[in-house]
């Protein structure tokens, strides 16, 4: 059963939660960095854990981590994991707290080169899912496959977001730039 099929069957409060996200966000392009970085941070948390569970927390994810701004996260000094970690409204698990950290620094660098994280990931495009996994291990912290498949599917880069017969899937197919659209 796809993620499009199965929130017709959730209860009603699960279901407004899960819907908004796959109605105006799942595999929707996002051209700004910060967006993309919190995007990756929200799939790194979501290892082992439930999407739904990500959901509930992302405004307090947003408020822990100054809502993704990549500058101010890799600036981030042990008092600030320290103060992540005792923070219970995320996710408090000391790998994924640091593959914040030090994949915010990664983008800098990334940006210094490319221009923007968006740039960087234009300038890949496009590759196979065990392509993408490979290069996201040699550059990311904390990225296997199904964070590295599920990051790019959200963020319209592979395929899979939302099913043909989905009506959301046309509305992704048009906000994608050409480019993107080349498998």
């Amino acid at each position: 059963m796809s993620y499009c099929s199965a929130i017709e069957y959730m209860p009603e409060d699960r279901k407004a939660l899960h819907k908004a996200y796959h109605d105006k966000l799942y595999g929707f392009p996002i051209h700004d960095d910060n967006e993309l970085f919190c995007r990756l941070v929200l799939e790194i948390n979501q290892a082992g854990l439930s999407w739904e569970t990500i959901l509930k927390k992302e405004s307090t994810f947003r408020k822990a981590y100054h809502n993704f701004n990549i500058k101010k996260v890799a600036a981030y000094t042990d008092a600030d994991r320290k103060r992540l970690l005792a923070d219970a409204g995320i996710i408090r698990n000391r790998l994924k707290v640091n593959a914040a950290i030090e994949n915010a620094k990664t983008i800098l660098q990334l940006q210094k080169e490319y221009g923007s994280f968006q740039k960087w990931l234009e300038n890949h495009h496009p590759k196979t899912k065990e392509e993408w996994v490979k290069l996201f291990k040699k550059t990311f912290k904390f990225t296997g496959g199904e964070i590295v498949n599920e990051f790019l599917m959200s963020i319209g880069y592979l395929s899979g977001a939302h099913s043909e017969d989905c009506k959301i899937h046309k509305s992704v197919l048009k906000a994608k730039p050409m480019w993107l659209k080349v498998k």
